[in-house]
């Protein structure tokens, strides 16, 4: 078999926009989807609408993580695509930066991805397949001003994905990770008249993520850029 047939996905770090098309697609597939995030309350809608199930998780704590995989085995299975999409973001003047909060946001862009990835990594190596896929940003691979703990988390993902990639697929486990450059359009987030397809439309990202779990074992990719059409690189 070259192309594996999935049948349930866990979608860490939850909300109302690329994670909520990705359930919607995934579910419309056929899949079961199971969500988490620190406050399931917000995932109600989603939940009736798609019938999820939904965890409460804290990403950064090792404990939660491990019980929100045990949760989701018991009541749907173990998840054999798992996608990581939580990220911090902490803006300003270098010299300024709160150490606390830099902390915090590492520990939401990287280490809860390290943890996530590791609950599915062990699930998936005992049946032999599996997939694995990492969201990031434009600062995966570019650090703004007074954006540093951003590039700092989404450079350590990317490491993440770009070394577990290369451990994990000979043992079936296709891990990707998806360069995000550019705005996400969003209820509260439209583009401007004077500039048509400027943000990335969420429904069309989540399209390229299926295209990627379709993919032949034979051309796997670990990584995948999306922008708009008019974003500068």
């Amino acid at each position: 078999m070259s192309a594996y047939t999935y049948k349930t996905a866990f979608i860490v770090g939850t909300g109302s926009g690329l994670s909520a098309s990705l359930a919607r697609l995934l579910r419309a597939e056929g899949l079961q989807v199971a969500l988490a995030a620190r406050d399931i309350d917000k995932l109600a809608h989603l939940a009736s609408e798609i019938g999820a199930f939904t965890v409460r998780t804290d990403a950064m704590q090792p404990q939660s993580v491990a019980s929100a995989f045990r949760e989701v085995e018991r009541q749907l299975g173990a998840p054999d695509v798992v996608i990581y999409n939580a990220s911090a973001r902490l803006r300003g003047a270098f010299v300024e930066l709160d150490a606390a909060a830099v902390q915090q946001a590492l520990s939401v862009s990287a280490f809860g991805g390290f943890l996530v990835a590791q609950q599915a990594a062990r699930r998936m190596l005992e049946r032999g397949y599996g997939a694995i896929l990492l969201t990031g940003a434009s600062a995966s691979v570019k650090g703004y001003s007074q954006s540093a703990p951003f590039a700092m988390g989404k450079f350590a993902l990317r490491g993440l994905a770009q070394s577990i990639a290369r451990e994990l697929a000979p043992r079936g486990i296709h891990v990707a990770h998806f360069v995000i450059d550019g705005g996400i359009r969003s209820t509260a987030r439209r583009e401007p008249e004077d500039a048509p397809d400027s943000l990335l439309d969420p429904d069309a990202i989540a399209r390229t993520y299926l295209h990627v779990l379709r993919q032949d074992r034979s051309a796997w990719t670990w990584e995948v850029e999306l922008r708009p059409w008019v974003e500068r690189f």
